[in-house]
């Protein structure tokens, strides 16, 4: 499966997303931001190499609806709430994402397990 996680600026939360579950053999991910200012900025290519969107505010949603509508129209898009309240690899951020993300993939417990 490929998940691509998105933020602001691509800086802090989904670089940290990426970095956590590229662990999972099932999964392969890549991170992107919806700011001009983004390291890596979203594109038609990346969506369209991504089977889940995973965003961490509303707004991201929003963003990518109004853009690329057409492109991400059946494409599962989780929300995942994560406020830009993180640096890059903080332990709680982790810890967040390792609660919310695996369900919302579908992974199973065997998927999840020592990562």
């Amino acid at each position: 499966m490929n998940v691509l996680f998105i933020c602001s600026r691509n800086q802090w939360r989904s670089p940290t997303a990426e970095q956590v579950f590229r662990r999972y053999p099932s999964l392969a991910v890549l991170s992107a931001g919806t700011s001009r200012n983004a390291k890596k900025r979203v594109s038609i290519e990346l969506l369209q190499w991504a089977d889940v969107l995973c965003v961490m505010e509303q707004k991201h949603k929003n963003r990518l609806v109004a853009q690329y509508g057409r492109i991400i129209a059946f494409k599962p898009l989780h929300v995942l709430d994560i406020p830009d309240d993180y640096l890059f690899m903080d332990p709680e951020l982790i810890a967040i994402l390792k609660d919310i993300v695996p369900e919302k993939l579908g992974l199973t417990a065997q998927e999840t397990e020592s990562r």
